[in-house]
């Protein structure tokens, strides 16, 4: 799967890595669903640091598209509501 970060660039990731990173979607949308702003930085922050960790960089000049679009790490809470689905920003 092809994540990509806003403002970032975009990263392979395996599928070994999705339950992990759903994990991480879940606790992103339970700070976000409690109005938590606090617990939202927290948990954005560390799913995007997964994503870094567990992903393969994909090289600047590859033009794929990506499968999911994540917000950077400036992204408000305000502005992740609006890209949340009732599955998080990771379905599955």
């Amino acid at each position: 799967m092809i994540m990509r970060i806003l403002g970032e660039g975009q990263y392979e990731i395996t599928d070994d890595h999705l339950d992990r990173l759903n994990e991480l979607d879940a606790a992103l949308q339970s700070a976000a669903d409690a109005d938590d702003e606090t617990a939202f930085t927290t948990a954005l922050s560390a799913l995007l640091d997964a994503v870094r960790s567990y992903g393969t960089p994909v090289p600047a000049e590859t033009i794929t598209p990506s499968e999911l679009v994540l917000p950077d790490e400036d992204t408000s809470l305000t502005e992740v509501r609006e890209l949340l689905s009732d599955e998080g920003l990771i379905p599955g």
